[in-house]
């Protein structure tokens, strides 16, 4: 069958699916009806958001459908009436198999990691936090278990030490259209032969768990490398963070988003804080110092180093922990 004639419903929620959407239809694919969350109030105004795969679909003049709940029959029906022949989930909620199944040549996730390597809600995050060099993006075939269907393709991509959780997301997110492209391709060739994640040792994977705020609190008492990957792996967003102490009590919290790192051997206590005041701000890690480059005070703007300290005459006498 002809790649061009499949009838395509994709399902997704944020801009790392909103981009292959776009790419389907810029390149003459087929989307019947789109798929996405339901509108919800946001922000200090709670004004209805709309999501980045509503907002484009919109802009490309598809059809919407935002089910509250994916087994309601007004929304399966409205499925059935699409006749569709493929489904595209990315970023999206679990799909029960009514909704999976119902296509004629089923549904494909597109996922963040070299799978079966982290699953799970934030693959992006933990292979930044976890120090790997190389990581990428997998499509495979839905089933009854999160992330662990059939693998249709792969693409892999380095991890650059300069990389953070935005500049990789961006990288996958561009590489993921691509591979949604040729998956569907491939899928209406009939050149697929799905690999079934089988006979895998679970106790030696990495999980994705979604990420909470603990995940990103600092422990000094780490290597300065851990805390350096810590910090690129939520950086800019949700960003990793320390309570600031002065004279033994809390007063206050800090969000990292740039770090350095010089490994040697310490004689000062994990959460030390060194400054000359003027652009260098740097913290005692167990194995080294954590230079601080860009960071934010509970209630101010995000800034450098050098502009924080122009008004932080007091950076001296604190320590995090």
């Amino acid at each position: 069958m002809e790649a061009k004639n499949l009838r395509i419903v994709f399902m997704g929620t944020p801009e790392f699916a909103a981009t292959s959407l776009r790419r389907l239809v810029a390149e003459g694919y087929n989307v019947v009806a789109v798929v996405t969350t339901p509108d919800k109030p946001a922000g200090r105004g709670q004004r209805m958001h709309e999501s980045d795969v509503k907002l484009t679909a919109k802009e490309l003049g598809l059809p919407i459908l935002q089910p509250e709940k994916l087994r309601d029959e007004a929304f399966l029906e409205a499925l059935r009436a699409l006749e569709p022949d493929l489904g595209i989930v990315i970023a999206f909620r679990m799909l029960p198999e009514v909704v999976w199944a119902m296509p004629k040549h089923g549904t494909f996730n597109l996922h963040a990691s070299l799978l079966p390597e982290y699953r799970g809600a934030a693959p992006i995050n933990w292979a930044i936090i976890n120090g790997d060099k190389r990581t990428g993006v997998t499509t495979f075939l839905l089933n009854h278990e999160i992330d662990k269907g059939a693998i249709i393709g792969q693409e892999e991509v380095d991890i650059l030490p300069e990389d953070n959780i935005g500049t990789l997301y961006d990288k996958l997110m561009n590489i993921g259209s691509g591979l949604v492209i040729e998956t569907v391709e491939r899928i209406a060739s009939g050149n697929v032969d799905p690999v079934e994640q089988m006979h895998i040792d679970e106790s030696t994977l990495r999980p994705a768990p979604k990420i909470f705020k603990e995940d990103g609190r600092i422990d000094w008492n780490r290597g300065a490398e851990d805390i350096h990957n810590l910090v690129r792996g939520l950086s800019p967003y949700p960003a990793a963070w320390s309570p600031i102490f002065k004279d033994g009590e809390e007063c206050g919290s800090i969000k990292i988003f740039t770090t350095r790192v010089e490994l040697k051997a310490m004689d000062v206590a994990p959460g030390t804080v060194v400054t000359d005041g003027r652009g260098e701000l740097r913290v005692a890690a167990s194995d080294g110092w954590v230079y601080i480059d860009e960071l934010q005070l509970a209630g101010k703007r995000r800034m450098t180093t050098r502009e924080l300290l122009l008004g932080w005459r007091d950076a001296s006498q604190v320590t995090f922990a």
